[in-house]
């Protein structure tokens, strides 16, 4: 083990610090996707002195894109001086909302007792900044490495990524004949390897009514109680059945190993009217309920069966409720992804823990989906995994944090990941 590149990586501490706040005081909030370029410039203009070929990628016609949100994103490529593998960063650059309940300006990025907060300081503006101090002590410790090294920021990974890897996929940028192992630094843990992730299928369940007068319902037929029908359904049946299965794949956290689903949001009757609207709701009965659901499923169930356990649910009531009638849309699909322990990809970094942390690494994979989805099914590359600091459970909270030790630690075992993977024998 290089115990210089330890060392270079460690005098840039405070370097580390710096550049993760200033991407926290980039507002990067999706929805709607603000500020994309003016992160991909940033990265440009911090990458392309030390030698990379920076290339901003707009992702015209993909789902959020438009002239007032252009979804941008940042591939930067440094050669080596010999032919050998590419290894790539991939790295999200959008943050969710801000939320209630912050004690802290959310976009001030402050440092205290070692930890830096701010919204995205650990989802994952702090995997960013942690590869890219790896990645320049590498190449400043080794300017003779052979291969490739690329580090890229990309657009929407909060809303399914199809502004940002999915797109960058479809274009070849993650082709196997091009890029030859990923590392996603995702807040997984500075001591685990994440093998991937659960699947998902989000679907918008409408109840059908017929509008009438509010005081004489019976005349009507209230889509609102249809929908409560199905809840109550939901409640009896497949909440209960879902918390019966357990996954083989190591999902943190515990409660993420069973089948989970979350009601997104729900909408019936008349819309909800401005703040500033003083006068009343209007006398209807309404006719239509819809709510949208977001359903973890467990590689061992599949999808099909996921989506037919709904649809024998819905069909059961209409079949025995009077005047039950509903429509489903699927909104989004996500099948789980998995790799191997054997993977190049993994054994490196798990050689690479063990000699920065003294420790083999726990292997876990993640409760929700992330980019690894698409390197997966639209890149066809499997040697690719999430690894980055920080605290998952940080993630989308008020007053999100991620500490500087945790960041030192995972930037020496992506450093030292390089060296195994890009040094000669």
């Amino acid at each position: 083990m290089s115990f210089a590149l330890l060392h270079r990586i460690e005098l840039k501490r405070d370097d580390m610090v710096a550049l993760l706040q200033d991407l926290i005081r980039i507002p990067t909030l999706n929805p709607p996707g603000e500020n994309y370029r003016e992160i991909c410039e940033y990265l440009a203009k911090r990458l392309k002195p030390k030698g990379f070929d920076c290339q901003l990628i707009r992702a015209e016609g993909a789902p959020g894109d438009s002239d007032t949100y252009p979804r941008w994103n940042i591939i930067a490529r440094r050669e080596g001086t010999r032919p050998g593998d590419c290894v790539h960063f991939n790295s999200h650059t959008d943050v969710v909302e801000v939320g209630q309940g912050w004690t802290r300006d959310p976009f001030g990025a402050e440092l205290e007792d070692g930890r830096v907060y701010g919204r995205g300081a650990c989802d994952m503006k702090g995997g960013l900044a942690a590869s890219i101090i790896a990645a320049e002590a590498f190449l400043e410790q080794n300017p003779d490495f052979h291969g490739v090294v690329e580090i890229s920021g990309t657009a929407d990974e909060e809303s399914g990524g199809y502004g940002g890897v999915a797109y960058l996929a479809e274009k070849g940028f993650f082709d196997p004949s091009r890029v030859q192992h990923v590392i996603i630094p995702e807040p997984l843990g500075h001591d685990c390897i994440c093998l991937g992730h659960r699947g998902g299928w989000w679907a918008e369940i409408e109840t059908k009514g017929e509008i009438a007068h509010g005081c004489m319902p019976f005349l009507g037929d209230c889509a609102v109680r249809h929908m409560a029908a199905v809840l109550d359904l939901f409640e009896q049946k497949l909440f209960p059945a879902m918390a019966a299965r357990y996954t083989e794949m190591p999902v943190i956290p515990e409660g993420a190993r069973q089948s989970t689903m979350n009601i997104n949001s729900i909408h019936g009757g008349q819309p909800e009217q401005p703040a500033d609207y003083t006068g009343l709701p209007s006398h209807c009965v309404p006719d239509s309920c819809r709510i949208v659901i977001d359903r973890r499923f467990l590689i061992e169930e599949g999808l099909d069966a996921t989506q037919a356990e709904i649809v024998e649910l819905l069909e059961h009531l209409k079949a025995t409720r009077p005047g039950f009638d509903y429509s489903l849309r699927e909104i989004n699909r996500v099948i789980p992804s998995m790799t191997a322990k054997t993977a190049p990809v993994v054994t490196t970094v798990h050689g690479a823990i063990h000699d920065v942390l003294g420790q083999d690494p726990i292997y876990v994979a993640s409760p929700g989906s992330y980019d690894q989805k698409h390197i997966d099914r639209i890149g066809k590359l499997k040697n690719c995994i999430a690894y980055g600091p920080g605290d998952l459970e940080m993630a989308h909270k008020p007053d999100e944090f991620i500490t500087v030790d945790d960041m030192m630690d995972s930037a020496k075992v992506m450093g030292r990941s390089l060296e195994k993977l890009l040094l000669p024998k």
